[in-house]
C-alpha cells in the first residue's frame, strides 16, 4: 500500500467525485468513519456542499445522535470500553430510521436524529424525505464490520500513538476500544477508501498497489 498525501481541500473534492458516481437508481449511503479526534464529522460536513453542486441531494446524519439510553450505555460503568464497543450504538435504531428506508425500493423517509444523549432523551425529530438518487452522509466511530446496510464506506485511519496523543484526558479510557476495533474489525480492510489522518491537516489517501 502507498500513502499518497493531498490537501483537505483536494482531498473533499476528489471524495466528491467518487461518491458522486454511486448509481442514482437508488440512494447512496456513505459512511465517514473514524474516532473522533480524526473528525469524521468534519469531512462529513463538508462534502454536503461539493455533492450538492455535484446534482446530488444531501442529507446529514451523526451516529452519535442514535446512542443507547444512558440505563443501556452504563450497565458496566461510565468508562468500560468493552461496552463503548459494543453497546454504545443503537444499531437497530439506525438501521430502522435511516439506513433501512434508503434500501432499494425504500421510502426515503428518514429521522435525522433519535436521542439526545446529552439529556439522556428522544429528540422528538421530524422525518425528513431524502429525494431518490440522494446521499446519506453518516458519520461517527466503530461503525464498520457491524453489518450496517452501506453502500460506501470511508475509515479514517489514525495510528495508535497518534490517537493517544490526540485524545483528551476525559477520553483516554476509549483507547482500549479502538485498538480492539483495529485487532478485530480491521476496518481498513472494509472501507472502500481509507485516509491517514494522524494529523487531519495533512491527511493521505491510502492506494492499493
Amino acid at each position: 500500500m502507498r500513502a499518497r498525501p493531498i490537501s483537505p481541500s483536494l482531498l473533499v473534492e476528489e471524495l466528491a467525485d467518487r461518491i458522486a458516481t454511486l448509481p442514482e437508481a437508488s440512494w447512496a449511503r456513505v459512511a465517514i468513519d473514524g474516532a473522533p479526534p480524526a473528525r469524521p464529522g468534519d469531512l462529513a460536513d463538508a462534502l454536503v456542499d461539493p455533492l450538492r453542486l455535484r446534482g446530488r441531494d444531501v442529507l446529514r446524519v451523526s451516529a452519535g445522535d442514535f446512542l443507547r439510553p444512558a440505563s443501556l450505555r452504563f450497565e458496566y460503568g461510565r468508562e468500560d470500553p468493552d461496552a463503548f464497543y459494543t453497546d454504545w450504538l443503537d444499531e437497530g435504531g439506525l438501521v430502522r430510521e435511516v439506513l433501512g428506508p434508503l434500501d432499494p425500493g425504500g421510502s426515503g423517509r428518514v429521522l435525522p436524529t433519535l436521542w439526545d444523549s446529552a439529556v439522556d432523551r428522544a429528540t422528538r425529530a421530524s422525518y425528513v424525505t431524502l429525494a431518490p438518487g440522494g446521499v446519506l452522509l453518516l458519520d461517527g466511530a466503530l461503525l464498520l464490520g457491524r453489518g450496517l446496510p452501506l453502500d460506501h464506506a470511508v475509515h479514517l485511519s489514525m495510528s495508535r500513538a497518534a490517537l493517544a496523543r490526540r485524545t483528551g484526558p476525559d477520553e483516554k479510557w476509549t483507547l482500549p476500544a479502538y485498538e480492539r476495533y483495529e485487532d478485530e474489525t480491521r476496518p481498513a480492510l472494509i472501507a472502500d477508501v481509507v485516509v491517514r489522518v494522524d494529523d487531519p491537516r495533512h491527511p493521505a489517501l491510502i492506494e492499493q498497489p
